[in-house]
């Protein structure tokens, strides 16, 4: 099992997505990534359309005022 981290924090919805998807796919089943997203549209977009795909959101936690870190499992 590996821990892959994703910064989107410059990215916007919805290439934050579209990232994140792209990035899961490389990866294998039971693996953790680890995303740095802004708050606003990409933090409440990115776990409801992970979730719905199938992932599980692990964790979500605030870093900085507007940056959140988001655990995703495959």
């Amino acid at each position: 099992m590996s821990r892959i981290n994703l910064d989107i924090t410059k990215d916007h919805c919805p290439m934050t997505f579209v990232k994140t998807k792209l990035q899961l796919e490389q990866m294998e089943e039971g693996d953790i990534l680890e995303i740095l997203l802004s708050k606003g549209e990409p933090l409440e977009n990115v776990p409801r359309t992970v979730t719905e795909q199938g992932f599980q959101v692990l964790e979500t936690t605030q870093v900085k005022d507007d940056i959140y870190k988001v655990v995703i499992k495959k």
